[in-house]
């Protein structure tokens, strides 16, 4: 498959200024999201926010229309929120409403700090128990130990689908085809993984999935989703209600939105809300498998070219992986590292210990160097990048 790679250069403006090798942190955002953000700005400006908002009504609309497309799922499953964490505690809290002492939730080795640090004070306030399932040979969770773990205590599993290391994909659809035979809440942080690999909600069989704008979707900071399943939604309650997620009926009683929109509240940014619709659908145009293809190839093009370094080591894990790429250099630490490149106008970033704590734990990692590629950098940025890896 063939990828215009100069038009998605030419369509993104900061490839003049930097090598973005950071789009795990955050995608360089495109010519068509920059202009929906700084047009509806610049209305806001002129006109007032509420009346920008009143104009732009239907561009807000369109986001729920684009962000369902993307996933395969219907317009009232989707709550537009401030980013991903949001999306993933409202969804977490919801559900674990429904757990009582003594309850378990299970999830994986290589588990993301915000969701495990939930899992911890969820141990607290309400008597469950985390287990970690064990991964297999390669690193992913192992689906049959899954099988085995689950017994009439374990009401839910939770799951990063890309963790924030090692390049890992874990497999969604089979743990979800597991979680809906057990009849247990299945909650995906789809975080990392939206924007570079398809995703189809129908097939992961998910309860609710969370998703930020920034990375690889390369929409506006401070932009999320959640999907919610239709038949999910009645009973999962909002941990906390506004009169954008409720109607006040009377002094003693009030209605819930019976959508998706109930794990939303009232204020909205709405310049953010129009960028994102805008970059989903720029994602769109480019097609999903197109750009899994794309993503896949250049990391492990930069994989190959890294292990040709002496004294470096790449730590990725799993059978199948995505854009992100990780790895050490004897002799200069992560940090070092990250540095000396940004002087050089490269951007990278560091994975610590405290963000998969389990998982460096067990391979004797201490941080590593995250460098997370995008169907806009090319052949070329790998080799200088390399090449200044190797300088170093």
């Amino acid at each position: 498959m063939t990828f215009d790679v100069a038009r998605a250069r030419a369509e993104t403006p900061g490839t003049d200024h930097v090598l973005h090798f950071n789009n795990a942190g955050a995608g360089l955002m495109p010519k068509p999201v920059l202009d929906a953000l700084t047009e509806h700005l610049k209305l806001e400006a002129e006109i007032g926010g509420y009346e920008a908002a009143a104009v732009n009504a239907p561009l807000r609309e369109r986001t729920y229309q684009a962000v369902a497309t993307l996933l395969n799922a219907s317009v009232d499953e989707i709550a537009l929120v401030e980013n991903a964490s949001v999306a993933w505690l409202m969804a977490f809290h919801a559900m674990l409403a429904h757990l009582r002492p003594g309850d378990k939730i299970l999830t994986v080795e290589a588990e993301y700090a915000t969701n495990y640090i939930s899992y911890l004070q969820a141990t607290r306030t309400h008597g469950v128990e985390i287990v970690v399932v064990p991964s297999d040979a390669g690193g992913a969770v192992d689906l049959e130990a899954l099988k085995n773990l689950i017994d009439a205590r374990v009401k839910m599993v939770a799951v990063t689908h890309v963790p924030t290391n090692g390049g890992l994909v874990n497999p969604a659809e089979e743990i979800g085809r597991i979680a809906r035979a057990a009849g247990i809440y299945y909650l995906l942080d789809a975080c990392q993984s939206c924007g570079q690999i398809p995703l189809d909600v129908e097939k992961i069989g998910c309860d609710a999935l969370s998703v930020t704008g920034r990375k690889y979707l390369r929409g506006p900071r401070g932009t999320g989703f959640l999907y919610v399943r239709k038949d999910r939604i009645d009973e999962l309650e909002p941990p906390f209600l506004d009169l954008h997620a409720a109607s006040w009926i009377t002094a003693d009683t009030f209605d819930i939105d019976p959508t998706a929109k109930r794990f939303e509240n009232w204020e909205f940014y709405i310049a953010g809300v129009i960028g994102l619709g805008v970059a989903v659908d720029y994602a769109l145009g480019w097609g999903m498998e197109a750009i899994h293809q794309r993503v896949v190839g250049l990391a492990e093009q930069l994989r190959g070219s890294l292990s040709a370094i002496p004294g470096v080591t790449v730590t990725d894990i799993g059978a199948q992986k995505c854009a992100i790429t990780t790895f050490t250099k004897t002799g200069i630490s992560p940090s070092e590292i990250k540095a000396a490149l940004a002087a050089r106008k490269i951007n990278v970033s560091v994975s610590g210990r405290g963000s998969t704590l389990i998982d460096m734990d067990k391979r004797n990692l201490t941080d590593v160097v995250r460098a997370s590629v995008h169907y806009y950098n090319d052949d070329a940025e790998i080799a200088t990048f390399c090449e200044a890896v190797e300088a170093l």
